[in-house]
């Protein structure tokens, strides 16, 4: 008897059966522009093996005027077909399934030959469209088309038609891009001309047996967006038109709303296709930040949807469903939503991977194979580095011994699930910790290392973390300072707080402080209405008439930092707005460009700007340290001095931002060469 009854039940849409409810949805990886398909099949093989019940491949551009940027992967020649057959041949050899995501960009492609309804600029990229003629709308539907039989073709069970996030097709449906007077545009019979189109001629050239998805966008959350029963009318007619299920898609890219970062609540939408499912007669999937089986499973057994797509967790563990069948949840890398890896990467034009895994993405690169010779280990510091050090060098087959003075494993981990928005770190600590039982793994927690203790040892890591950086501004007796742990640990700084340093700690910090309550990320309803969302079925596109409504602040906080320019311009590239924007909602005042002069007992003495103008105090009952931190490098020096070799990774390699994600990198690269 399963624990995931629903989600392991089979399905079959268009004569194709599916083994599972669960769908891998479309991430750009950037694999396939590498050009190395040996690597792409390897990609999917692995989630196939892991049970995905159907893969969706990134976006492919029908033409070159479609892709998301200049040199977009597409299927232009036979060469292309014959590529993309490794793909497929690969996850079929798995018993998997696999559609390919046509993606037309329209205005939001990265390129001058981009085209539109209309010529209105997207706020994401530089270049203005090309509005359409008649002739070059019936060239984008026959390029979709034609990519759909060149996917049938090159072995796909289907297509997925990229319908929503506000591309291509999306901006046709809406007068928030579309000011078209034809029969393109104007009334919605005529603005939904295209996407049912596009459906019918995808259809017609793949013909009855193959997987046709249409990814719909059931709240847009931009002004102007569908209204609910234009959904409703678009979703029955692509039903008509040849559709096999739908998707569900949340948000346009341009929004002003998160609706995938780690702050937004698990299953956040999920209502959405609940109302969606019993307006059309075929399948419908829900998705966005669904991460677990046991939430996949809920949401299937409650009649949310037919399926389940989870994208990013599909990167996180690849052994996703498989894990779960075997009774092995527990052992499921978790997607934290933190964006680090995979979409800050792709909208910086790097190749995708996962922080807490590596190896996506570089599944032929970095393999754990056995140890020819099995080593004792000894690993210092139970932070993310020191942490998968142990796990991928005890799956090697190594011998580790895992020392930390702390008590508990995670390190720094253990602050950051303390932010409000940030608890799906509790989840990746959890994770670790089942992860350390492995038998080759020693803890030896509240144990400071010593010299002495390594002694025997066949190889020594050294991942004892960082240490916060003393800013040197004088302090003056009686004046309350405290550093960044201790603020998040929950010492007391009173109703008026200063934090210095607008790094990522910083807007930790200053998340923290401003929050009282119940965290918004774990209350739908909070989430919404502290951004504004509401039911696009009262309100066109979802956005509340009234705006944001945010939980008035806990207290009053001044961001500073030394850099004369905007605070959190070097946050992540996808997140950092979130977090900009979450703290002016709580009416953080945040500055650039400030000099601390002294922090007395009534507050910080500030000035401002090279030549220290405009001395002023603020008046705050504490201080809040947030200026960077150093390696923490006392053992590795001592061992240094005895001339015993060794490996220093993480924090204690480079003091950077708090970055998991280079220090779990560095910890995974450097255990599989031990």
């Amino acid at each position: 008897m399963t624990e995931y009854p629903h989600l392991l039940a089979p399905i079959t849409l268009a004569g194709v059966s599916l083994r599972n409810r669960s769908l891998m949805g479309s991430m750009h990886t950037g694999l396939e522009e590498t050009g190395d398909w040996g690597r792409v099949a390897s990609f999917y093989a692995a989630r196939a093996k892991g049970g995905a019940g159907l893969i969706v491949t990134g976006g492919m551009a029908p033409n070159r005027e479609g892709g998301v940027f200049p040199g977009a992967a597409g299927l232009f020649s036979a060469a292309d077909i014959a590529n993309h057959r490794r793909v497929t041949d690969a996850v079929h050899a798995e018993g998997g399934h696999i559609a390919m995501q046509i993606l037309h960009a329209g205005r939001y492609a990265y390129g001058k030959e981009c085209v539109a309804p209309s010529a209105i600029k997207s706020p994401i990229s530089p270049f203005p469209p090309r509005e359409l003629d008649e002739a070059g709308i019936e060239k984008q539907v026959a390029d979709v088309a034609t990519a759909a039989a060149r996917a049938i073709e090159a072995g796909y069970d289907g297509v997925e038609v990229m319908g929503s996030e506000g591309y291509f097709l999306n901006q046709f449906l809406v007068t928030h891009t579309n000011r078209r007077t034809d029969r393109w545009g104007g009334d919605y019979a005529n603005r939904m001309r295209l996407p049912v189109e596009v459906v019918r001629r995808v259809r017609a050239a793949m013909g009855p047996g193959a997987v046709l998805v249409y990814r719909i966008s059931l709240i847009d959350l931009v002004p102007d967006g569908s209204s609910w029963e234009e959904v409703v009318q678009l979703a029955k007619a692509v039903e008509v038109a040849g559709a096999s299920v739908l998707n569900t898609g949340i948000g346009w890219h341009e929004a002003r709303v998160p609706t995938i970062a780690t702050s937004v609540p698990r299953a956040g939408f999920a209502h959405l296709t609940a109302r969606l499912r019993p307006e059309v007669s075929i399948p419908v999937i829900t998705s966005n930040r669904i991460n677990t089986p046991e939430l996949a499973e809920r949401l299937l057994a409650e009649g949310s949807a037919d399926m389940v797509s989870m994208a990013r967790p599909w990167l996180a563990d690849a052994g996703f469903i498989a894990k779960a069948a075997a009774g092995r949840a527990a052992e499921i890398a978790p997607c934290i939503a933190c964006n680090q890896a995979c979409l800050d990467h792709t909208f910086s034009g790097k190749l995708t991977s996962c922080l807490v895994n590596p190896r996506a993405c570089h599944e032929t690169e970095l393999v754990y194979e056995p140890a020819t010779v099995p080593k004792r280990v000894a690993v210092v510091g139970a932070g993310p580095a020191g942490m998968m050090t142990a796990i991928v060098a005890s799956k090697r087959g190594h011998r580790v011994a895992l020392f930390d003075t702390a008590t508990e494993v995670g390190g720094q981990l253990n602050l950051a699930k303390r932010v409000p928005g940030k608890e799906e770190f509790y989840g990746l600590v959890d994770w670790f910790a089942t992860m350390l039982r492995a038998p080759g793994i020693e803890l030896r927690l509240g144990q400071t290392a010593a010299a002495e203790d390594l002694a025997g040892f066949d190889e020594v890591v050294i991942a004892t973390g960082v240490r916060p950086r003393d800013p040197g501004i004088p302090v003056e007796p009686g004046a309350k300072v405290l550093s960044y742990i201790e603020a998040l640990k929950g010492a007391g700084v009173g109703q008026r707080v200063a934090v210095v340093g607008a790094g990522g700690i910083g807007f930790d910090v200053a998340e923290t402080l401003v929050h009282e309550g119940v965290s918004p990320t774990l209350d739908a309803g909070l989430w919404r209405a502290e951004w504004g969302v509401s039911a696009p079925w009262q309100d066109r596109g979802g956005l509340a008439p009234d705006g944001p409504q945010p939980h008035p602040p806990a207290r009053e906080v001044f961001l500073l930092q030394r850099k004369a320019e905007k605070p959190g311009r070097h946050l992540g590239k996808t997140t950092g707005w979130i977090h900009r924007a979450s703290l002016a909602m709580k009416q953080v005042k945040m500055q650039g460009g400030v000099n601390y002069e002294r922090i007395a007992p009534d507050g910080l003495w500030i000035s401002h700007g090279p030549n220290r103008e405009q001395p002023e105090l603020l008046a705050v009952d504490a201080v809040v340290l947030c200026a960077g931190q150093e390696p923490e490098r006392g053992l590795s020096a001592e061992l240094d001095r005895r001339g015993i070799p060794h490996h220093r990774i993480g924090g204690a390699d480079v003091a950077a931002e708090l970055d998991a994600k280079r220090a779990i990198d560095q910890a995974a690269r450097l255990a599989a060469r031990l």
